[in-house]
């Protein structure tokens, strides 16, 4: 890997760890989501830092070409993100349709009362 490279994925790793941390800041990420993201950024920075860490990841996954295994990994991470987000789009859901049945039933019994 090329030191541009290097200095690039470094500062990119740098970059979504700070916008991570001033989203948690802004109260706009919960810190229950930031953590995936927080562990993206440092495993980012971790590949970064040290060059060596793709090769070691290729052999010990028997990935002759190093970089299919960072994109393996990466692969692996998005479908945990996706999975993750499904199930709290699911429970939204769920106590989104809750919600609207209680609140139909207020609106009935409101109705009644006001007859």
């Amino acid at each position: 890997m090329g030191i541009r490279i290097q200095v690039f994925s470094t500062i990119g790793a740098l970059f979504l760890l700070a916008v991570v941390f001033e989203l948690i800041r802004r109260r706009k990420l919960k810190e229950r989501y930031s953590l995936l993201w927080l562990l993206t950024g440092f495993v980012v920075l971790a590949f970064a830092l040290k060059r060596n860490l793709i090769d070691i990841l290729g052999r010990t996954l028997g990935i002759a070409y190093s970089p299919a295994a960072l994109l393996l990994v990466v692969t692996l991470f998005f479908i945990l993100i996706l999975l993750h987000f499904s199930t709290v789009i699911s429970e939204l859901s769920d106590r989104n349709r809750k919600l609207a049945q209680r609140l139909a039933i207020l609106e009935w019994r409101m109705r009644n009362l006001l007859d």
